[in-house]
């Protein structure tokens, strides 16, 4: 479940809402995953695409993230999960750190549990912002 209050598009909470309702996703996906993402849409603050933030995660977002152990900078495309290829940077909503980031604004450390821990970044920025900006070049 979420500690804080996340943002969300009412697009977005209502694409996901499906997703997580889907027999596919059901029978895929891990339990805990769906569980996860069910809490973050339970707590989010549900807004207008026009309304959201600009410093706001929102599904389709183009993120950098720091790695706070390594201080390595990935990069990740948030992406449903029909569209998810890590090769390519595009970061399924249902991996833990998918959900994680969901919703969250740059500045912010999210975390998620690994079998040998837990994993730490801190959202150093949004490349891209579905909901405010054209796709870069």
């Amino acid at each position: 479940m979420a500690t804080k209050k996340i943002v969300i598009t009412r697009n977005d909470y209502e694409r996901l809402d499906k997703v997580l309702a889907s027999a596919f996703t059901r029978a895929i996906s891990d339990k805990t995953s769906l569980k996860d993402l069910r809490g973050e849409l339970d707590a989010a603050k549900v807004v207008e695409s026009q309304k959201v933030p600009p410093d706001v995660v929102t599904m389709d977002s183009i993120v950098k993230l720091l790695d706070l152990e390594t201080k390595e900078i990935e990069t990740y495309t948030l992406v449903y999960p029909e569209e998810a290829n890590i090769a390519s940077g595009k970061l399924s909503i249902l991996a833990p750190i998918g959900t994680a980031i969901l919703g969250c604004r740059t500045g912010d450390v999210v975390r998620w549990k690994v079998p040998s821990g837990e994993c730490k970044m801190r959202i150093e920025e949004i490349v891209f912002q579905p909901e405010r900006e054209t796709m870069p070049t």
